[in-house]
């Protein structure tokens, strides 16, 4: 296997380690893209495996969230990211130790796009982690979701441009990253206030959330009426379909879906 095939391989299988739900429609997609979003994802999900993890101190946190973001905007040195990351290798997860290869993985012409929207996310962890992700009013939870979730959105938004010139909206794609996000908050409060953390602002209950995150995913919806490639819609439809899917089973007093849940409703959501 050559390096690239195998640096390709190690990146799905890093997919499938780390997130089940997008494993699947990035797996579905067409050679180059494929590789292009799930290299884009990984970038991202190295840099949020640093704000959650477990026991790493929030100064240490802050410190790489920040010196990662700053590198990324200033084109991501290879050796500087070693150095700032190597002399965590024995906490840090591998996904986040192999930032500079999902970034090797990214073609060239999208690769300053996916940068630039994974250093925004870094700086607003870094922020949210100093803050200790209290949320307290909607125009908070609207500027923390916009950092983890919103801008995947945006940098997906970009990468299809690229793809194909497919053109989208950035404020739907903001909301789409965000409804998918508040799905999560639902799902996870009760294990998020076992460790001190709070995504409900002052005074929302269950349902008041959950009429944010229907919100936001009826923007979602219209996101998704605007993409005629048959292939990204189905990309988008599948994460939205499932999200869709998690909220009525909230709703009918389950904490989550069956595999045979996920499995029809991932066929169901493809053209």
């Amino acid at each position: 296997m050559t390096e690239d095939k195998h640096l390709k391989q190690k990146a799905m299988d890093y997919l499938l380690k780390t997130s089940r739900t997008f494993f699947i429609p990035i797996s579905q997609l067409p050679e180059g893209l494929k590789e292009t979003v799930g290299a884009a994802y990984l970038c991202m999900r190295a840099i949020d495996e640093i704000e959650d993890h477990p026991s790493l101190p929030k100064e240490t946190k802050i410190h790489l969230l920040n010196s990662v973001g700053n590198l990324l905007q200033n084109g991501a040195d290879e050796d500087e990211l070693t150095a700032l990351l190597d002399p965590h290798s024995q906490e840090l997860p591998e996904v986040s130790l192999l930032l500079k290869e999902w970034i090797m993985l990214i073609p060239q012409p999208i690769t300053g796009k996916v940068l630039e929207a994974t250093s925004i996310m870094a700086h607003g962890m870094a922020k949210w982690t100093e803050k200790d992700w209290q949320i307290h009013t909607e125009e908070e939870l609207d500027d923390y979701t916009y950092y983890v979730a919103g801008l995947v959105g945006v940098m997906l938004s970009d990468i299809w441009e690229w793809y194909d010139g497919t053109e989208s909206d950035r404020e739907m794609a903001i909301a789409f990253g965000r409804g998918l996000q508040t799905v999560n908050i639902l799902r996870n409060r009760t294990e998020d206030a076992e460790r001190g953390v709070n995504f409900f602002p002052e005074g929302w209950n269950f349902e008041k959330m959950l009429s944010f995150t229907e919100k936001n995913l009826s923007l979602a919806d219209r996101y998704l009426e605007g993409i005629e490639t048959k292939v990204i819609f189905n990309f988008c439809n599948i994460p939205l379909a499932l999200a869709k899917g998690t909220l009525q089973a909230l709703k009918d007093g389950r904490e989550k879906l069956t595999r045979k849940d996920v499995a029809d409703i991932v066929s169901g959501a493809v053209e």
